[in-house]
């Protein structure tokens, strides 16, 4: 009996292998997502602190990027923001590579997603790389705590639909 079961688990890891396997659309995308964590705290920025950016002059407003699920963002995101997509996927990372391609290295870019505590925020960590790894100097991350509801909503900051 222990030998069957040790075959169902075998022919189980072989499966999970084959249908998980990376294809040519993930082949950019080898390694696991990046940690949110692994944003430096000096790039982070507080909602507090965005949400004054946002009633300040327009010229020190940032471009503000939604890295995270497109239901959410439909749901209520930041006034402004655009949707790219999930930073944790390499369709998202194209979108993001190619809304800033023809944007100075120096441009101010805020990233977003919110779609769960930041310790295992799949998307923020993979769009900051990109970005920085683009040689964009001014990128920051809008570190939400929990998630965009109890950060950004809860609080009373303005959100569109």
């Amino acid at each position: 009996m222990k030998l069957r079961n040790l075959s169902t688990v075998a022919i189980a890891a072989a499966f999970a292998l084959f249908a998980f396997a990376p294809t040519a659309a993930h082949a950019q995308f080898a390694a696991p997502p990046l940690a949110a964590s692994t944003v430096p705290a000096a790039d982070l920025i507080q909602p507090a602190d965005l949400n004054k950016l946002l009633s300040g002059p327009a010229a020190a407003r940032p471009l503000i990027l939604q890295v995270g699920s497109k239901l959410m963002f439909d749901q209520a995101h930041i006034p402004g923001s655009e949707y790219i997509g999930a930073g944790s996927q390499p369709d998202g990372l194209n979108a993001l590579t190619t809304r800033v391609k023809t944007l100075a290295k120096n441009k101010f870019i805020a990233l977003y997603c919110g779609c769960c505590p930041w310790g295992r925020c799949p998307n923020v960590g993979n769009a900051y790389k990109a970005l920085r790894d683009q040689g964009f100097t001014n990128v920051k991350v809008v570190y939400m705590a929990n998630n965009f509801g109890a950060d950004w909503v809860t609080p009373g900051y303005p959100v569109a639909h």
